[in-house]
């Protein structure tokens, strides 16, 4: 595919990786951030991803870099694109104006896309006039290392224009799956949080602490997931045991149709996890960098084996 001219809106964590993931497949890429401070650091922060191995940026020429160019206004930064993706904060109606003056300022045959990662990309767009090139694009953190990106399709949204997007993202080494059905959540993260709600309410009702339900996940099933999905396995044991052990545990699982109390309780007092210290679990000083820095090395391997 040739290169396309990429519009990033939003120079937060997402958007910076999204931009980094295009330069490395040589794409030009125009981001926007408003805020001067975060602006003025954009490319000083993704070179030091591409050339820190910690980082996952597997020791990567800093110079692409180049390719990268921030923009104080979404008008400069879509005047010329091919793709707009918008990384915003998740607020609707911030997502639908920043995509509203998108579509105003970008050429007519541009892919608008949103990043968000749980709301349905239909309501984002209704603002738009033309929604057949409008759809979903959710990576996922760190974007630049994460293959996954989910491609949300809403009733409006013309079969090329998922066409597009999907050639695009395979063409720069990613692995895009089409959501069909525009759902709060899509697949991903109704799958992720559906699991978040069940371990929230193990330590909420006293069965266990937070520290043994993350130990459970990553010392049993959860090292089987990077190569054998649920539906895999539930083959792989047979549908019929699937079906038995359902009508023991599924009765019994959390059916709280909100946000549970404990992370209501956790959130107003103030314990909103690495970034304070503390959260489910105690966190000290530092640890959220070796977390981040374990995941990336982590994710790394999991790409130096797939290619070989």
């Amino acid at each position: 595919m040739t290169h396309q001219r990429i519009a990033i809106i939003g120079a937060g964590m997402m958007g910076q990786g999204i931009a980094q993931a295009f330069a490395v497949a040589g794409h030009r890429v125009e981001i926007q951030e408003p805020d001067a401070v975060r602006r003025a650091g954009i490319l000083d922060r993704i070179r030091r991803t591409l050339g820190d191995q910690s980082l996952g940026g597997l020791g990567q020429d800093t110079a692409i870099v180049d390719r990268i160019r921030p923009h104080e206004t979404l008008e400069a930064a879509v005047a010329a694109a091919d793709i707009v993706i918008e990384a915003v904060p998740e607020d609707l109606a911030l997502k639908q104006r920043i995509l509203a003056a998108a579509e105003a300022a970008a050429p007519s045959h541009a892919l608008l896309a949103s990043n968000t990662s749980v709301i349905p990309i239909t309501r984002i767009m209704e603002p738009l006039r033309d929604r057949t090139r409008a759809l979903g694009t959710h990576w996922w953190n760190p974007a630049h290392l994460i293959p996954l990106v989910e491609v949300v399709r809403t009733r409006d949204t013309a079969d090329a224009a998922v066409a597009a997007m999907t050639g695009l993202l395979r063409s720069i080494g990613k692995l895009p799956v089409e959501v069909r059905k525009d759902v709060p959540g899509f697949i991903g993260n109704r799958l992720q949080h559906a699991l978040w709600r069940e371990a929230i309410a193990l330590v909420q009702d006293g069965v266990c602490d937070a520290e043994t339900v993350d130990t459970v996940v990553k010392a049993s099933f959860g090292r089987r997931l990077a190569v054998l999905g649920p539906l895999e396995n539930a083959d792989l044991v047979g549908t019929d045991l699937t079906l038995a052990v359902h009508g023991h545990v599924l009765p019994d699982l959390d059916r709280t149709p909100g946000p549970q109390p404990l992370l209501s309780e956790l959130v107003a007092s103030g314990r909103l996890g690495m970034k304070t210290g503390a959260g489910f679990r105690v966190w000290s000083e530092g640890q959220r960098e070796e977390v981040a820095a374990r995941l990336a090395a982590h994710l790394q391997r999991l790409d130096e084996l797939e290619r070989g």
